[in-house]
Order: C-alpha cells, then sequence, then structure tokens
C-alpha cells in the first residue's frame, strides 16, 4: 500500500490512546463489515453517495513517505490557506463534508484533539478539506459547530487529487510530518484519543 502499514499506537501514548481503541471500534461509522465495508460501498453505489471507512489506523515508515503535499487555496470563509505558511509544523489534514453522517459524528473530537495539541505545541497545525459541496454549506456548518480551525473550499476534486490517493474515503484523516509527508491516516471517523497518539507519535520522529 505504498509504505502504509497498519500499526498498533505505541502503548507509550497511552494518555491517548486508552480510551481510544476502544472507541474506534464502536465509532467505525458506516462501514465496518459485510455490505457496510469500503469496498462494498464503491461496488453497490448506494450507500447516500459517500463512501465511508472502517475507522483503520494506519502509518507509514518515514523512509516510505511519499513526497511532500501542497496543499493551498481558498478556505470556505474566503481567506486564503497554504502548507508553506506552516514550515517545520505537524499537520493534521481532515477531509469532511457537511453532507457525510460520519464526519458530523467526528466533529467533537477533532474540536477536542486541536484544541488540546494546540494547547500543547506551537508546532501542530490544522486544516479541512472540504469536498463535494459549496462553500456556503461548509461555512455554515463550522460556525454553527464552533469548528476552531479553517477548511480549505471544494474546487472540484483537484486537491482531492494532491493526496495521493490517500483519502478514498469521507472523512479520512492525515498526519502530515514536518516534511509535510503523510505519515499517518484514519481512513474514517477518528478519536481525540487516536488522532493525539499518532500527532505525538510524528512529532517525536
Amino acid at each position: 500500500m505504498n509504505g502504509l502499514r497498519r500499526r498498533h499506537v505505541p502503548g507509550a501514548r497511552l494518555a491517548w490512546v486508552a480510551t481510544g481503541v476502544a472507541v474506534l471500534v464502536t465509532t467505525a461509522g458506516c462501514g465496518t463489515s459485510g455490505a457496510s465495508s469500503v469496498a462494498a460501498q464503491a461496488r453497490s453505489g448506494d450507500r447516500k453517495g459517500y463512501v465511508s471507512g472502517d475507522g483503520s489506523v494506519e502509518r507509514v515508515d518515514a523512509a516510505d513517505r511519499g513526497p511532500a503535499l501542497a496543499l493551498a487555496g481558498p478556505t470556505v470563509d474566503g481567506r486564503t490557506w497554504s502548507l508553506q505558511e506552516h514550515s517545520g509544523q505537524v499537520v493534521v489534514v481532515n477531509v469532511w463534508g457537511s453532507w457525510c453522517p460520519p464526519c458530523i459524528t467526528e466533529t467533537p473530537a477533532l474540536e477536542k484533539a486541536y484544541r488540546t495539541l494546540t494547547a500543547r505545541y506551537q508546532d501542530v497545525a490544522f486544516i479541512g478539506l472540504d469536498t463535494k459541496e459549496g462553500p456556503e454549506s461548509a461555512l455554515a456548518f463550522i460556525r454553527a459547530n464552533h469548528v476552531p480551525y479553517p477548511s480549505l473550499a471544494y474546487d472540484g476534486g483537484q486537491r482531492m487529487l494532491s493526496l495521493n490517493g490517500k483519502a478514498a474515503a469521507t472523512p479520512t484523516t492525515l498526519v502530515l510530518d514536518r516534511q509535510h509527508r503523510i505519515a499517518a491516516r484514519v481512513l474514517g471517523p477518528v478519536t481525540a484519543a487516536t488522532l493525539g497518539g499518532l500527532v505525538e507519535d510524528v512529532r517525536a520522529g
């Protein structure tokens, strides 16, 4: 899988992950087995317009990470954002849409992880990557749910292509290392505990 290897988050992060593993199993969203699996959803074409991941956590060894991503563009509130502005930082990229039930479910977890991590570290940043909707819908959701970090507006799918095929499901959360290479991925809804553990590991190198 292009260097992606399925691993457990190290036990040293128990403060983050002790509850996260259990929650991950029970909140995998719309897609864990049978007709609800990712493959079955993709084949059926009738899963409410989206493919949801099974919540699997994957990490990439530093030697196997691909090239740095290049994300930039207007946000849903009309500002601009670029990875280049976050040089040397670990960046969390969350692919989402307000039309996606698992995305709605995971929003509080992302907010909690953002507030905890950015309060603790100055070298961690978050960016949303809205998909398949206009900026008005995305901005209404962000304001209603008090999402504290920006989101890039949907551009027809070009920015999704720049993720090197690593966001096959919605939602997907990527953790980029300091060189902005994909270091970890959660395919499906993420928990604050799991995301916190992954960011801690990537920060530690």
